[in-house]
C-alpha cells in the first residue's frame, strides 16, 4: 500500500510556491529587474543549465542524486533507530557547520518547539536531541549537568575525521565514557564519516562503533539529506523517507528548461542580477518559528558556496552575497526599519506558511478600547500572515526588492522541497557567477592557521608564515 506522500495528488497539494513579483521593475520600480535583463542572459543561462547537467551526469553534483539512491541507507538508519531508541534518553550530535546546522533546522521545523521538555512518551519514545556545534568549553561541560552518560548516545559527524572542533569533542567524550562505562562505552558512540578515508573511519572500525557513510562526492553544506541529517532526524521520529520524497519532487520541478517555471534557476538568476545592481545582502525571513533555523542553514550554504575571491579562470572577482537571518514577526520590530528605509542593497526572501500546525484565537475582550478590540475573534494565524503581507507591502512601497516562498504547511515533504530548492539555486548561482560553488578556500586558510599554531605536523611552513605576521600596535588597543 502506497504512503500518502507517494500519491501525486497529495504531492501537488503540497507544492512549494515561489512568488517573485516584487523583484520586477513593474512592481518595485527602478531598483527591480526587467524581463529584458533576463532575456539578455539567455546564452549565459543556457551555458549554466548545460554545466549543471554535465556536472550531475559526471558525478560533480552527487548531492542531487540523494533523493533517489538511499533506499538501503534509509532502511539501515530506521532499523538502527528502532533498535536503540528505547535504550537512550538523549541523542547528542557532535558536529559543526553543515553537520550541525542541518539537524538543528530540521528538528526545529518538524518537531514540537519544546521537544526536549516533553516526556519521552509524548516524544513518541524517541530521545531528546542536543547539538554540540561549538567548542566553547562552557557548553560541553554544561551538557554533563543535564544528561546521564549511561542513557546518552553520541553521534560523531565528520567526513574527514580531522575537523578539530568535532574530533576534540569526541576525544573528550570517548575518555569520559570509557572511564565511566568501560567496555559498554562503544555502544554509546555512532559515527557518520567517509566510507574509506579520513581519521574517523579506522577509529570506528577498530573500536567497533556503528557507523554511517557520508557519500564521497557530497560536501558538508550539501549533506543534510545524507546520514549527516537523516540519522539525527530519524532518531527524533522524523520521517526521513518523506523528506527525501519532497526533495525528489522539487528536483523534477527544477529540471524544466523553461526559466520562468524553474524555481531554482529563477531564484539564482534574480539574485545574480540583484548582485549586479549592488544588492549584496540576502535576507531570509521566515514567518514561522518552525523555520527559524532554516536561515542559519541557508547562511552557510549561500555564503560558503558563493563568497569567492577567484572565478574559474583565476581572475579576482570577490563575489557573493552576505546572508542575513531574520524572523517574522519578531524582526519587524528590529530589522525591518532598515530594510524599508535603508540602502537598497538587499534581496529580502520571505518564507511563509499557508496552514500552521495549530490555531489560536484571540479573545473578544477590551472591545471598549479600539486599538485592542479590533483583534478580538481573530486568530494568531491570521495576524502573523497579515503582518507578513503588510511587511511585503511596506517594502514594495519603498521600492525594496523582495520575493516570497510559501509552504502549504511545514512537514517533511515540504521541508525536503525547500532544502533542495535552495541547494540547486546555490549551484546554479555559482555557474552564473563563474565560480566554484563547491570549495571553501577561505575556510581552509583559517583551519590551516589553527593547525599551524597548535603545532600539527606538516604545517611548519604555515607556522613560519604566521610568526612573520605584523605585531599589534598598542596605539590601536584601548
Amino acid at each position: 500500500m502506497s504512503k500518502q506522500f507517494e500519491k501525486k495528488d497529495w504531492q501537488d497539494s503540497m507544492r512549494v510556491r515561489f512568488d517573485f513579483n516584487n523583484m520586477m521593475t513593474s512592481y518595485v520600480g527602478e531598483s527591480g529587474i526587467n524581463e529584458s535583463e533576463i532575456a539578455d542572459m539567455e546564452l549565459q543561462i543556457e551555458k549554466a543549465e548545460k554545466a549543471m547537467k554535465e556536472k550531475r551526469a559526471n558525478g560533480g553534483m552527487d548531492w542531487r542524486e540523494l533523493p533517489y539512491n538511499q533506499t538501503e541507507v534509509v532502511k539501515d538508519i530506521n532499523e538502527y533507530v528502532n533498535s536503540v531508541k528505547d535504550e537512550f534518553e538523549t541523542f547528542v550530535v557532535l558536529g559543526i557547520g553543515g553537520s550541525a546546522l542541518g539537524p538543528i533546522a530540521v528538528q526545529q521545523a518538524i518537531n514540537h518547539p519544546y521537544y526536549n521538555e516533553l516526556s519521552k512518551e509524548k516524544r513518541g519514545g524517541y530521545p531528546k536531541l542536543y547539538v554540540m556545534d561549538n567548542i566553547d568549553p562552557e557548553k560541553l561541560v554544561s551538557l554533563f549537568d543535564i544528561v546521564d552518560l549511561e542513557t546518552t548516545l553520541f553521534n560523531v559527524i565528520t567526513k574527514s575525521g580531522s575537523t578539530s572542533e568535532t574530533m576534540s569533542q569526541f576525544m573528550i567524550i570517548k575518555e569520559i565514557l570509557e572511564e565511566k562505562l568501560g567496555e559498554k562505552a562503544k555502544k554509546h558512540i555512532v559515527c557518520t564519516t567517509d566510507a574509506k578515508n579520513g581519521n574517523l573511519r579506522p577509529i570506528a572500525d577498530k573500536e567497533g562503533y556503528k557507523s554511517f557513510i557520508i557519500p564521497a562526492g557530497v560536501g558538508g553544506r550539501f549533506s543534510e539529506l545524507t546520514p549527516v541529517g537523516l540519522l539525527p532526524a530519524a532518531m527524533c521520529g522524523i520521517d526521513i523517507e518523506q523528506l527525501l520524497a519532497g526533495a525528489a519532487y522539487m528536483d523534477e520541478l527544477c529540471k524544466t528548461d523553461n526559466t520562468f517555471k524553474n524555481p531554482a534557476s529563477m531564484y539564482a538568476i534574480l539574485n545574480y542580477l540583484g548582485m549586479k545592481k549592488g544588492k549584496n545582502i540576502s535576507v531570509v525571513m521566515p514567518y514561522t518559528d518552525s523555520l527559524k533555523y532554516i536561515g542559519d542553514w541557508y547562511a552557510q550554504l549561500w555564503a560558503e558556496s558563493l563568497g569567492k575571491k577567484y572565478d574559474n579562470e583565476g581572475k579576482v572577482v570577490n563575489v557573493g552575497q552576505t546572508p542575513v537571518r531574520a524572523l517574522g514577526a519578531t524582526d519587524q520590530h528590529s530589522q525591518v526599519q532598515l530594510y524599508a528605509e535603508g540602502p537598497k542593497d538587499k534581496v529580502i526572501v520571505f518564507v511563509g506558511v499557508n496552514n500552521y500546525k495549530t490555531s489560536l484565537t484571540i479573545p473578544n475582550i477590551y472591545s471598549d478600547i479600539p486599538s485592542l478590540g479590533f483583534l478580538g475573534g481573530a486568530t494568531h494565524n491570521k495576524l502573523i500572515q497579515t503582518e507578513q503581507m503588510a511587511t511585503e507591502y511596506a517594502l514594495l512601497k519603498a521600492g525594496q526588492s523582495n520575493m516570497t516562498i510559501t509552504l502549504p504547511e511545514v512537514n517533511e515533504f515540504t521541508l525536503g522541497q525547500l532544502l533542495y530548492l535552495f541547494e540547486v539555486a546555490t549551484g546554479f548561482a555559482g555557474e552564473l557567477l563563474n565560480i566554484n560553488a563547491f570549495d571553501q578556500p577561505g575556510v581552509e586558510e583559517g583551519k590551516n592557521a589553527t593547525y599551524a599554531m597548535f603545532g600539527r605536523p606538516g604545517y611548519e611552513e604555515k607556522k613560519e608564515e604566521l610568526d612573520k605576521r605584523p605585531e599589534k600596535n598598542d596605539k590601536y588597543i584601548i
